[in-house]
């Protein structure tokens, strides 16, 4: 989280137009998808609860809760809090959570087989490294929110976001409300030309200059 922080204060603590981009392709590829997913962990729940809800809906997603330190009683408490905010149904918790992701060793491997097992596209909003890569190996379009461009969660998933999951998920509803009446085919090439790769790069280029600006006006003090 502290890290996190530290990426906020280095992108200006606001929407980047690389961040955009990367949300307009997310935007895209959740429209496109046939069973999209949305996982859930408590920070998510806690700061973007209400637009997990809300993007889930206008997607036709499902939600899914998934834990690194996966207890019933938290479980209960996230799927309680998106239930009370407007979620029909929460994946994930309890026996629900059955099956397995390959390769993986921690609690974040189960998942539910009506869920991450079976969707084409996953929505990992603050994610770990780990997981994305075991679901990139399983042919799924990966969707990060991270605001550390050079962790492996950014430099593995399909989309990166790199912007504070506070703005992410309203930005990326908003996306998916512009986009929704535009035919596949628009959808399908604004996917085929985005690059997560130069768009990482982008906002390190962003971020470089930035800090130079900084420096320049701290140096250029009395």
């Amino acid at each position: 989280h502290g890290r996190g922080e530290a990426f906020d204060y280095l992108i200006g603590e606001r929407t980047i137009e690389p961040a955009l981009e990367a949300t307009r392709a997310a935007a895209a590829a959740l429209l496109l998808a046939k069973r999209p997913v949305i996982s859930v962990n408590g920070n998510t729940a806690a700061l973007a609860g209400e637009y997990v809800v809300k993007l889930a809906e206008a997607v036709n997603a499902k939600i899914e809760v998934n834990l690194f330190y996966r207890t019933r009683g938290r479980e209960e408490a996230i799927a309680s809090l998106l239930r009370s905010l407007g979620a029909k149904e929460v994946l994930g918790v309890g026996e629900r959570a059955s099956a397995t992701i390959p390769e993986l060793m921690s609690e974040r491997r189960r998942v539910d087989p009506e869920g991450i097992l079976t969707a084409d596209v996953v929505l990992v909003p603050l994610e770990d490294g780990d997981r994305t890569e075991a679901l990139r190996r399983m042919g799924k379009t990966v969707i990060a929110i991270d605001l550390n461009p050079l962790s492996r969660t950014a430099r593995s998933a399909s989309i990166t976001i790199v912007d504070n999951v506070t703005r992410a998920m309203p930005n990326l509803l908003e996306q998916v409300a512009s986009m929704k009446e535009k035919d596949r085919g628009f959808l399908e090439e604004l996917l085929r030309r985005y690059r997560n790769e130069s768009v990482l790069k982008s906002v390190l280029s962003y971020i470089a200059k930035r800090l130079m600006e900084i420096d320049e006006v701290e140096l250029g003090k009395p």
